[in-house]
C-alpha cells in the first residue's frame, strides 16, 4: 500500500503452480456478493435463497469442468488440503477394518503430512510407491500394493514440480477389484486437461480454487455418488451435512466463475499455452550448457516446465531472476525454503548438483510471446553468472568430468 493506494505488482509471473491470479471476471462476479447479496444462504427468506440459487450455479460449473454426471456429487471445502484430507480420512472411517493406505512418493505434502501422521499415530501401513528418473509411476510396485487391506489409494492427477502426468484412470481400475476407494489430487490438473468423471474409476477428486484463477481459501471434493462418504467437519447441515460451516459465499461463486472460464479457455492451455511453454523451454536448453528437462516430456500438463541447471544453487536462479521482474519457482511453494533439493527430484534419483538447480517455470493464459522471449534472454547471463562462482565451473565447462551420484542426507 502506498498513499492510500494499491500498488501493482509488476512484472512476469510464471509461477501459477503456486497460485494464479484472480481473474477479473471473477472479481467482478463476486463482487455483489459481499455488500448487496449478502444473505446466510442456509437462511429461508429472499436475502439467503437467492445467494443459495447463486451457489447451486457454481456447483454445477464445477459439475461441468470435471465432467461429473451430479452436481450433487460436489461438495464445497476450504482448499485442496482440506479436500486431500476429507477424502482420506472418510475413507479409513468408512472402512475401519482396513489399515492399509497406498500413496506416491511424489505427493503433495497435503498427503504425505497426513499419511505420515497416520503411520505414527494411527497405526496404518503407508506404501509409498516410487518413481522412475522421469517421475513415471512404478506400475509393477503399485500393483504388488494393492490388496484387501487397503481402504485408499490417494495418488495425484498431476505432480505440481515437474508436470507429470499419472495413468490415474488406469489405476482407479486396479483398485476396484481389492474393493480400495480411489482418490487423486487434481489440483494441478483442474483446468488444463480435460476431465470425464461419470466415465471414469476415480471415486474422490481434489481442487483448489487459487490454482485456477480463482481467489484463495475456496476448494472442491469431487465425491461419486454411491461412494461411501464421512464427514470431515460436522456440525451443521451445510452441503447436504458433508461438509458443516457457513459457505464462503463469495469464494464459491468466484470458483464457479473460475469453472466456467477455464472450460472455455480450455483449448488455450492445451495450444497456446503449451507452445509458450515449449518456446521458453527449448530456448533455453539452446542457450544454456549442462542443464536438462525433469519430469516426463510426453506426459505432462500443458503450462508446465521444470528445468534443472547443474553446478548452481536454484534459490540463487530465482533472486536474480526476481531481480529482473520475473518470478519462477524452485519447486513446490510448500515446502520452499529448505535447503535441500524437493522430495521429487530426490525420489527421481536427479544427481545432487542438477537438483539444487531445479527451477519451475509454470505458465498460465496470461502470459505473452514477448515474455517468453525475455525470459530466454536473461536466463543464459544468469546462469553464466552464477556458474561463475562456482568451484565445479571453469571457463570451459565443469571443471570435472564425473557423474554426481544422487546421495541426500
Amino acid at each position: 500500500m502506498t498513499d492510500g493506494h494499491i500498488q501493482v505488482m509488476t512484472g512476469i509471473y510464471m509461477d501459477n503452480n503456486a497460485t494464479t491470479r484472480v481473474d477479473p471476471q471473477v472479481v467482478a462476479e463476486m463482487l455483489p456478493y459481499f455488500t448487496e447479496q449478502f444473505g446466510n444462504p442456509s437462511s429461508m427468506h429472499s436475502f439467503g435463497g437467492d445467494v443459495g440459487e447463486k451457489i447451486e450455479w457454481a456447483r454445477g460449473q464445477i459439475q461441468k469442468l470435471l465432467g461429473a454426471e451430479h452436481d450433487t456429487e460436489i461438495i464445497f471445502t476450504s482448499c485442496g488440503t482440506e479436500s486431500d484430507s476429507t477424502a482420506i480420512l472418510s475413507a479409513l472411517a468408512a472402512y475401519p477394518a482396513r489399515k492399509e493406505i497406498i500413496t506416491s512418493i511424489v505427493e503433495h505434502p497435503a498427503v504425505l503430512a497426513l499419511c505420515e501422521h497416520l503411520e505414527k499415530q494411527g497405526g496404518y501401513k503407508i506404501h509409498r510407491i516410487g518413481v522412475d528418473g522421469k517421475g513415471r509411476l512404478d506400475m509393477d510396485a503399485y500393483a504388488r500394493a494393492l490388496s484387501d487391506k487397503v481402504a485408499v489409494v490417494s495418488i495425484m492427477y498431476a505432480n505440481n514440480e515437474t508436470g507429470t502426468i499419472f495413468p490415474v484412470e488406469a489405476l482407479a481400475r486396479m483398485a476396484k477389484p481389492h474393493g480400495a476407494l480411489f482418490h487423486t489430487d487434481a489440483v494441478q490438473a483442474v483446468g488444463k486437461i480435460p476431465l470425464d468423471m461419470k466415465n471414469s474409476a476415480i471415486d474422490m477428486l481434489s481442487l483448489s480454487g487459487h490454482k485456477l484463477h480463482a481467489p484463495k481459501g475456496v476448494g472442491a471434493l469431487y465425491v461419486r455418488r454411491g461412494t461411501r462418504f464421512r464427514p470431515f467437519l460436522r456440525g451443521g447441515h451445510q452441503e447436504r451435512g458433508r461438509r458443516a460451516g457457513t459457505e464462503n459465499t463469495t469464494g464459491i461463486i468466484g470458483l464457479g466463475k473460475a469453472a466456467e472460464l477455464a472450460l472455455s479457455h480450455m483449448h488455450i492451455e492445451n495450444t497456446q499455452v503449451k507452445a509458450l511453454r515449449n518456446k521458453l523451454e527449448q530456448g533455453i536448453l539452446a542457450a544454456v550448457p549442462n542443464c536438462f528437462v525433469t519430469g516426463d516430456p510426453d506426459h505432462r500438463l500443458p503450462n508446465t516446465c521444470n528445468i534443472a541447471f547443474e553446478y548452481i544453487e536454484g534459490e540463487a536462479i530465482l533472486l536474480l531472476l526476481s531481480h529482473q521482474g520475473i518470478a519462477a519457482s524452485s519447486g513446490s511453494a510448500c515446502t520452499s525454503g529448505a535447503l535441500e533439493p524437493s522430495h521429487v527430484m530426490r525420489a527421481m534419483n536427479i544427481p545432487y548438483t542438477a537438483a539444487h538447480g531445479s527451477t519451475r517455470f509454470s505458465l498460465s493464459r496470461e502470459n505473452t510471446q514477448a515474455e517468453i522471449d525475455r525470459v530466454i534472454e536473461v536466463m543464459p547471463k544468469i546462469i553464466a553468472q552464477l556458474r561463475a562462482l562456482s568451484p565445479y565451473w571453469g571457463v570451459n565447462g565443469p571443471i570435472e568430468e564425473r557423474t554426481f551420484a544422487p546421495v541426500y542426507a
